[in-house]
């Protein structure tokens, strides 16, 4: 069986759209980082999108845990020229493009950025690629709200729009499995 916790990236507190941008997360809150090194498998491997709020996160993992290379198939959404601006600020300029975007995700796609559907298959990839690599290990995986988003979507063959009723917290922990025949989800959003 392959068992992945998906945990997300320490906070950024940006309050603008943050996807490709490689923003420095906060790694202050020490309390939470020794919760969730203890609520995750000893032994397990790690894994990270590419980006350094991730791959930082995933570096305070370590301790016990084997480190594989950074993916940016895991990374978040990309933005494009939304990137690091606020919902009010593109809404002010396309009202009707970006609403489409987080109300129908799907196709729809911000300008130079990527689609809903775009995200869902390169996040997916990654994660049956490690399902492949890794049949009966325990996988931490550091990514995005978005790639965890698409994970749940992939591991529960639901929609886009189904997944995004999910909230995920910084440093909270989403676990799917693979039984060798079909995925299934565990908690989502745990925080421990």
């Amino acid at each position: 069986m392959t068992r992945i916790w998906l945990v997300r990236h320490a906070p950024t507190h940006a309050k603008t759209m943050i996807g490709w941008t490689d923003m420095a997360a906060d790694f202050s809150d020490t309390a939470a980082f020794s919760r969730l090194d203890r609520a995750l498998p000893a032994g397990a491997r790690v894994i990270s999108s590419d980006l350094s709020r991730a791959v930082n996160t995933a570096d305070k993992l370590m301790n016990t845990r084997l480190r594989l290379p950074h993916d940016p198939r895991l990374r978040e959404i990309h933005f494009g020229a939304w990137e690091a601006r606020s919902f009010a600020e593109v809404e002010a300029e396309t009202p009707t493009l970006i609403r489409a975007f987080w109300e129908q995700p799907g196709d729809i796609l911000p300008p130079q950025g990527e689609s809903w559907n775009t995200l869902h298959a390169r996040v997916w990839e990654g994660i049956e690629d490690l399902r492949d690599a890794y049949p009966t290990q325990d996988i931490v995986v550091v990514a995005h709200f978005g790639a965890i988003l698409a994970a749940i979507a992939g591991a529960a063959k639901i929609t886009a729009s189904a997944a995004f009723a999910h909230k995920i917290d910084n440093l909270s922990i989403t676990h799917i499995h693979h039984d060798g025949m079909d995925w299934h989800i565990g908690p989502i959003n745990l925080l421990p």
